[in-house]
């Protein structure tokens, strides 16, 4: 009795690594999206590799800034939880790649009882970062060279 050959998995094109040398495939990249400033924010982790969503949280009303300072912790914080030591992370955001190396969340966002929840999480992921010996390389993603983030929600 001969098996029936199995289809490959299916991945989404627009999330799979582009053809670039200067880009590791062996990488998570991260993104957030917001609807107003504040407004209703999200944010997610995508697998160069494969083009799989790796995690995804929100909506929940906060700031773009917030949400990928946020993507890049949750990224680091799946990364050690699941043992993985060889993969980097990528994210356009400048600020949030600063605000993590500092290990503060610098946001002007008012805290509020509405914001207080999104607060909550930031202050975890600042104890996080505090606690923890960050090893994983976090990477500026060249929108200019190298197209949008493959973390992107294309809502522009």
């Amino acid at each position: 009795m001969t098996e029936k050959p199995v289809a490959p998995p299916t991945y989404r094109n627009d999330t799979v690594l582009p053809l670039h040398r200067e880009v590791a495939a062996n990488a998570w990249a991260v993104d957030a999206a917001c609807s107003g400033n504040p407004g209703p924010m999200e944010y997610q982790g995508i697998d160069l590799q494969t083009g799989a969503r790796i995690f995804h949280f929100g909506p929940v009303k906060g700031t773009n800034n917030i949400g990928e300072f946020l993507a890049i912790v949750h990224a680091l914080a799946l990364m050690e939880k699941q043992g993985i030591k060889n993969k980097i992370i990528y994210s356009d955001s400048y600020n949030a790649i600063l605000w993590v190396n500092n290990k503060k969340c610098k946001t002007k966002l008012e805290r509020t009882s509405q914001t207080e929840p999104l607060y909550q999480i930031i202050e975890r992921a600042e104890f996080w970062l505090r606690t923890h010996n960050v090893q994983t390389p976090i990477i500026k993603w060249e929108t200019k060279k190298w197209g949008e983030v493959p973390a992107d929600f294309g809502r522009k």
